[in-house]
């Protein structure tokens, strides 16, 4: 995102609507009290939320025609725009919380998703390189819908394209789905490398319901002293059935 500031007026009204708080004024020259506003570019994930929100009475707010690597910002954090990919919106997967519908993960098996980076601190894809590859030595393969995944130059490394690394876009997910007994391993690593990254992230883990009612990933978490926080998506239509085990 861009403003052009021979039309800004001054008012910095867009600055609310920033998700990042990249937005602030600079004085017109020295002795003007006159102010316009600028957006930090590089900080910038294209969200087009100041935009879409036509808050701007002098249309100074402006989206740039960006070539490749940059569109990967407004892939991921504009939920209006598309992968090309995977002509899915947003963060542009079929996600593993959605399980009730995808039947992706059976029984004796979790799902565990990283999603890194939030409003207000956004994620660059050289940390999304750090986690991705310290999972990569384990063996884990990555959910290969993902569009986080499509962006790897070595899904077996975790090693991304090159030119991507820099970029920074509001959230993503790396998903990967492993048997319920190589989960301990997987998320001490997790732990480790949340403290080589320089954004947040959450880790979510998603699996079936034990017969008698009870979490499979409970147990695990609590020897690993995790929090846990069970939470459940409850599917209400939307025309997608249910999925049913053969």
């Amino acid at each position: 995102m861009r403003i052009d500031k021979h039309k800004c007026a001054g008012c910095g009204q867009c600055t609310e609507y920033c998700t990042l708080g990249n937005i602030s004024s600079c004085r017109r020259d020295k002795t003007s009290g006159w102010l316009y506003y600028e957006i930090d570019e590089d900080e910038c994930v294209d969200c087009g939320v100041c935009l879409r929100a036509k808050i701007c009475r002098t249309t100074a707010l402006f989206m740039p025609k960006y070539e490749w690597p940059r569109t990967v910002r407004a892939n991921f954090s504009d939920p209006l725009v598309e992968h090309p990919e995977t002509k899915v919106p947003g963060r542009g997967t079929e996600e593993m919380k959605t399980n009730e519908v995808t039947g992706r993960i059976k029984r004796g098996y979790v799902g565990i998703a990283c999603e890194m980076g939030r409003p207000a601190v956004g994620a660059r894809f050289y940390d999304v390189q750090t986690v991705a590859m310290a999972l990569a030595k384990l063996g884990v393969e990555f959910e290969p819908r993902n569009p986080c995944t499509g962006l790897m130059a070595d899904a077996k490394t975790g090693r991304f394209k090159t030119e991507i690394l820099n970029e920074k876009v509001l959230s993503t997910i790396i998903e990967m789905i492993v048997p319920l007994e190589r989960a301990p391993e997987v998320l001490k690593v997790i732990r480790t490398v949340a403290g080589e990254v320089g954004c947040v992230f959450s880790v979510d883990l998603i699996s079936r319901f034990n017969k008698d009612g009870s979490i499979p990933v409970t147990p695990i978490l609590k020897s690993l002293d995790w929090t846990v926080s069970p939470n459940g998506k409850l599917n209400t239509g939307m025309g997608r059935p249910l999925f049913r085990e053969a």
